[in-house]
């Protein structure tokens, strides 16, 4: 028999794993969490300050002129990383803490990792 509060549904599952990752990270105005999101076409990311309850920057795959390296949803994702880093760059934040939000280190989220290492930010 199933226990009554488990979690049923993969977005459930997803969002226990996000809020058991957040109870140790969190973001300051010094060294901003990197979010990702990912839906089924897109993927977004921002940098928050907890501290201060407030987004510093975000990037998406929604802009019409993101310069894509390789062809693909993954592609799209390594350029959302190298754009948040630029931004970030622009507004002097150098260091992130890396927040995957309950999702694995593996494909789309990765890819924005690396690309986030790649335009200059360390984590």
């Amino acid at each position: 028999m199933r226990p009554i509060h488990s979690p049923k549904t993969r977005a459930e599952r997803r969002y226990r794993r996000h809020l058991r990752v957040r109870r140790r990270i969190g973001g300051t105005a010094g060294r901003p969490r990197l979010v990702v999101f990912r839906s089924l076409k897109h993927v977004y990311a921002q940098l928050v300050d907890d501290d201060g309850g407030r987004t510093l920057a975000s990037a998406s795959d929604l802009v019409k002129d993101l310069a894509r390296e390789k062809a693909g949803k993954v592609g799209a994702a390594h350029a959302v990383g190298k754009r948040l880093a630029a931004v970030a760059r622009e507004r002097g934040i150098t260091s992130v803490v890396f927040d995957r939000a309950g999702y694995r280190y593996h494909g789309r989220v990765r890819a924005v990792a690396e690309g986030a290492r790649e335009g200059g930010l360390e984590f």
